[in-house]
C-alpha cells in the first residue's frame, strides 16, 4: 500500500459516512462542540476530564510516539465508520455525553470524525485542532513540548 492509499481510503470511509448521515440513518442532533488547543487537551486528561484518542494510523504513531494515556484508535477501522465509532464508545465505558478529544497529525482529520461523531450521537466530542504536528490553529502538541511516549506495541 502507497502512502496515499491510507488517505484515500480514509476519504472513502467519511464519504461513506456522509451518505449514512444524508440517507437519515444516523441523523441525530449535533450539540455544540469546541476546539482544545493541545496544553488544555494535557491538562484535562491529567485531570481525568477527558479522555483523548488518537485517531492516526499506526504507522504515524510509531513515527512520532503518543501523548500518554491516550486511547488509540485508528480512524480507519476495518469495520468502516460505525466500527470506529463503536470502539470509541468502548472506550467511554458506552456513554455517548462522556467528554472526548480527538487529535490526529494536524487536527483535519479530528475536525472531521468530531462531527461525524456528534452525528452518530456523541455530545461531548472535542477537537485538538493543532494536533500533534501543528496546524494553523497552533504549533502543536510535539512542538508545544508536552510528553510523548513511544508507541512499540503499534
Amino acid at each position: 500500500m502507497t502512502q496515499s492509499q491510507p488517505f484515500a481510503f480514509a476519504r472513502a470511509q467519511i464519504f461513506a459516512l456522509a451518505a449514512l448521515l444524508a440517507g437519515g440513518m444516523l441523523a441525530l442532533p449535533a450539540k455544540a462542540a469546541h476546539d482544545l488547543s493541545a496544553p488544555e487537551a494535557a491538562q484535562l486528561a491529567a485531570d481525568g476530564k477527558v479522555t483523548i484518542i488518537d485517531i492516526r494510523t499506526p504507522q504515524e504513531w510509531r513515527q512520532t510516539g503518543v501523548a500518554p494515556g491516550v486511547k488509540r484508535i485508528n480512524m480507519l477501522h476495518p469495520e468502516g465508520p460505525r466500527g470506529f465509532a463503536q470502539a470509541v464508545l468502548n472506550e467511554v465505558g458506552g456513554d455517548p455525553a462522556a467528554p472526548i478529544a480527538l487529535i490526529c497529525r494536524t487536527g483535519n482529520r479530528t475536525s472531521q470524525m468530531q462531527k461525524a461523531l456528534m452525528e452518530m450521537g456523541f455530545t461531548n466530542v472535542h477537537n485538538i485542532a493543532e494536533g500533534m504536528a501543528g496546524s494553523r490553529h497552533g504549533p502543536g502538541w510535539m512542538r508545544r513540548g508536552l510528553p510523548v511516549e513511544a508507541c512499540a506495541s503499534c
